[in-house]
């Protein structure tokens, strides 16, 4: 199989440490919920730190290299995973940090009125009265419900924190780019 572009690409974790002696391999997912990591048959890791290091994109995709998942499950917290070729604690430590990626087309469906948090970044913000609010930098999760935060993608610095809620978010339209807000400018 020939190498996906990055685009098609989402960072789902990291490996944080071998488990066990047979070569399982601890993930430190990135979500509080990784159906997709938990579900893909195949993922490609990338022994480069950082998706946003200063790293061509060729070099970073020349980098990667596919497994097939023989099996994962969580335990404790984390994602643990058994891949295809990786038979014992040093080639599981040889692993250590790098970043699992999962092709876009391993996702379930959004149901409706859900969406990929990976869809919501880079997305154009505006408010009810027309104004452009910035744009959405990263989405967290406080517990109770998702925060976006909001502000220049140049300086990456957030001008708002905003919950991403129905009584706030009017509306989302993931073709466009653009997410409606009811949330004031001087707030």
């Amino acid at each position: 199989m020939s190498i996906p572009p990055l685009n098609d690409l989402i960072e789902l974790g990291a490996i944080s440490e071998a488990q066990g002696l047979r070569g399982q391999l601890k993930v430190r997912p990135h979500s509080p919920d990784p159906v997709a990591l938990l579900s893909s048959k195949t993922l490609w890791l990338s022994l480069i730190p950082r998706r946003d290091a200063v790293v061509a994109a060729s070099v970073e995709q020349a980098s990667l290299t596919q497994y097939k998942v023989k099996s994962a499950k969580i335990h404790s917290g984390n994602v643990v995973i058994a891949l295809d070729g990786v038979t014992d604690r040093d080639q599981a430590l040889a692993l250590k940090g790098a970043r699992i990626l999962v092709g876009r087309d391993a996702f379930p469906k959004a149901e409706s009125d859900s969406y990929y948090w990976i869809d919501l970044i880079g997305c154009q913000v505006i408010n009810l009265q027309g104004e452009v609010l910035g744009d959405v930098l990263d989405v967290t999760e406080n517990g109770a419900h998702g925060v976006i935060a909001i502000g220049d993608t140049t300086s990456k610095d957030a001008k708002y924190l905003v919950p991403f809620v129905k009584e706030v978010v009017q509306e989302v339209d993931l073709e466009n780019k653009k997410i409606t807000l009811d949330w004031q400018s001087d707030w």
